[in-house]
């Protein structure tokens, strides 16, 4: 059995092409913390509420908040992207 340490630099090394591509590739960035406030929002979410009444719920939440997290990477206002989500333009964020 490997130490945790090991096992990080056997992954290290066996994804070294994609662990590095953000030298070779500018538009790739250095880290993931984009992607990890989006999962924080849903466990604050899930403090303050203490948790989602249904699973439904809990899907509706997730499905608009996606919508939102994607309308703001692209640069497009959440109040926009809902108004025309609601118009039937929901593939705005994606022009």
């Amino acid at each position: 059995k490997k130490t945790k340490v090991l096992n990080l630099i056997d992954r290290l090394v066996n994804y070294k092409a994609s662990v590095c591509l953000f030298i070779k590739n500018l538009c790739v960035p250095f880290d993931n913390n984009l992607a990890e406030r989006d999962l924080r929002m849903i466990k604050v979410k899930t403090k303050v509420s203490g948790c989602f009444r249904s699973e439904e719920g809990a899907q509706e939440y997730l499905t608009i908040m996606s919508y939102i997290g994607t309308a703001h990477k692209h640069g497009i206002n959440a109040f926009t992207a809902i108004r025309e989500a609601l118009l039937g333009n929901s593939d705005i964020i994606f022009n």
